[in-house]
């Protein structure tokens, strides 16, 4: 336990480290995207160390992450109409979501925008939305529309609390780091567990 808290800290410091470097927003943009159909980390673990480095551009990460986590629901969703049974299939089983996906179905059919809103904004894995969007035909100006809010919210919310609170919140976040690291882990398993719950 305590080589994997000693990763993550060096994991953190040489993060806020590359906050700096010119293609910084490529990257939070890229992890965005592709956690919006495929990838298991949301990109809240580079938002928030680049938004602690530079406070000032808050609007600028939460925009970027914004943008590049909508663009990638659109592709989670193309994998969904078009590339369910050569590449959504795969995704779904991999990461064990074929119970969830039904329960998305269910969802979908009661209320689209809601279900999509919800899972932008909240921890529950926002790839089965957007490739179970594709799935069952959803209106894909209702995935866009639903994902802009809640992203928009979620991600804007984090950067906005480092950017008014950037010092402090930084010697919070060093001081629990061990702490929040736990409960990181237990939000984002807590997630998976949560969308045959909550939808």
């Amino acid at each position: 336990m305590k080589i994997r808290l000693k990763f993550l800290h060096r994991l953190y410091q040489w993060t806020l480290k590359w906050a700096s470097h010119p293609r910084a927003s490529w990257a939070l943009f890229g992890i965005a995207f592709i956690e919006s159909s495929f990838f298991l980390i949301p990109p809240d673990v580079l938002l928030i160390p680049m938004t602690i480095a530079k406070p000032r551009r808050w609007v600028w990460y939460a925009a970027i992450t914004t943008i590049g986590s909508v663009l990638g629901g659109i592709f989670g969703y193309v994998i969904g109409i078009a590339l369910w049974e050569s590449v959504g299939e795969a995704i779904v089983k991999f990461y064990h979501f074929e119970p969830a996906i039904e329960a998305v179905k269910e969802s979908y059919h009661a209320h689209a925008f809601v279900t999509v809103f919800t899972a932008a904004f909240t921890p529950i894995p926002y790839k089965v939305i957007t490739i179970a969007a594709g799935l069952f035909r959803v209106s894909l100006l209702t995935l866009i529309v639903a994902s802009l809010i809640g992203r928009g919210l979620r991600f804007g919310l984090v950067a906005a609390l480092i950017g008014f609170f950037g010092e402090s919140m930084k010697q919070f976040i060093e001081r629990y780091f061990d702490m929040l690291s736990l409960l990181f882990f237990i939000v984002l398993i807590g997630g998976f567990l949560l969308i045959t719950v909550a939808l």
